[in-house]
C-alpha cells in the first residue's frame, strides 16, 4: 500500500455503482469495484473485485483480479487471477498465478524470458 504525506497507508476506491470513462494515474494502490474505461497506471498494487470491469491497460506493481478486465496488463512484479476473474487480452509480468475456475483469454510473456528460437535441422 502507498504512504500519505501523514505516513499512513492509503489505498483509492472505484465503489460499485461508480463509471468512470477516462485515464487514471496514482502513486498509491487502488481498488476497483465500479466501472473503468480506460487506462490506469499505479505505483502500487491494483485490485480489480468482483464488481469491478476494466476496459483498458493496467500498469502496477502488483494486481489482483477477481473481476473483469479486457485489455493489456503490464505488471512489474506479481499478477493473481483469482477464482472469479475474467481476463481478455495481453499479460506482461514477471510473475503469474491463475486460480482454478478463472478465464484467461490471449497471451502471456515473463519479463526476463529468453527468445525462443526453433531451429530448423
Amino acid at each position: 500500500m502507498g504512504k500519505s504525506e501523514n505516513g499512513a497507508f492509503s489505498t483509492n476506491l472505484i465503489t460499485s455503482g461508480t463509471v468512470i470513462n477516462g485515464d487514471i494515474t496514482c502513486d498509491s494502490d487502488m481498488r476497483i469495484d465500479g466501472v473503468l474505461s480506460g487506462n490506469l497506471t499505479a505505483k502500487g498494487k491494483i485490485v480489480v473485485g468482483k464488481t469491478g470491469d476494466v476496459k483498458g491497460e493496467i500498469t502496477c506493481q502488483n494486481c489482483d483480479v477477481e473481476g473483469s478486465v479486457n485489455g493489456k496488463l503490464t505488471i512489474k512484479d506479481l499478477l493473481s487471477l483469482r477464482a472469479t476473474a475474467k481476463f481478455l487480452g495481453d499479460i506482461i509480468t514477471t510473475k503469474l498465478a491463475i486460480e482454478p475456475g478463472a478465464i484467461f483469454t490471449g497471451t502471456c510473456k515473463m519479463n526476463g524470458e529468453k527468445d525462443a528460437t526453433v531451429e530448423k535441422k
